[in-house]
């Protein structure tokens, strides 16, 4: 089967991090997007534009989505065109996350509407407008996905991922010592394993 792994980073990250899973699906295309966009809008539109140039020469895309890249890529519109997701410590809750950044520099809802977007002192922007789309675009997602999620991950509560798993009949693994970013050997060890047992399951 002609099949392509598309890799979406989160943020900071970049396209080139798509080459750690090259040797996890030997045989296999891996490419990484590099978005540009900031919001799920634009960066939305990006993804599903990449996805659906993959589509035309691909019988079979499966996503590997990290953080902030795996709820950009929720707001794509890209369901039928995938065979399955893999997400990493996926923000699956937005208006969960906005609200308690607002509460953590201290903005009400009406001061957010009122000025439209205010900078906080640990270097988020928080946007009305942003929030406003959120609210009005709520997850739509029936891909079969695989979730890794790190049980000190600051971003996303254990309670608000087993939700959305439930939900969406997502499969749920936990690393008791993974935190949002896995980054270290241990982690990273665990992520590649975690994915090798995923494919071999699917064989």
């Amino acid at each position: 089967m002609k099949d392509v792994i598309l890799y979406v980073h989160g943020k900071g990250g970049n396209a080139a991090e798509s080459g750690h899973y090259k040797p996890l699906f030997p045989g296999r295309e891996v490419i990484g997007l590099d978005y540009q966009g900031a919001t799920p809008w634009e960066a939305g539109a990006e993804i599903r534009e990449a996805v659906e140039k993959l589509k035309n020469e691909y019988e079979s895309i499966t996503l590997i989505a990290v953080s902030i890249g795996a709820y950009f890529a929720m707001n794509a519109g890209i369901d039928g065109m995938l065979s399955k997701a893999y997400f990493i410590s996926p923000i699956v809750d937005m208006e969960r996350l906005i609200a308690d950044m607002m509460t953590q520099a201290g903005v009400t809802e009406e001061e957010l509407k009122e000025r439209g977007v205010i900078r906080t002192g640990f270097g988020e922007d928080l946007s009305w407008e942003y929030l406003c789309h959120v609210r009005e675009h709520p997850i739509k997602w029936s891909v079969p996905t695989s979730i890794l999620y790190g049980n000190s991950d600051n971003m996303t509560s254990l309670e608000t991922i087993r939700v959305f798993a439930k939900q969406h009949g997502a499969v749920l693994t936990l690393m008791e010592n993974g935190e949002h970013w896995f980054h270290t050997e241990e982690q990273m060890r665990f992520l590649d394993e975690w994915i090798r047992e995923n494919e071999e399951g699917v064989r």
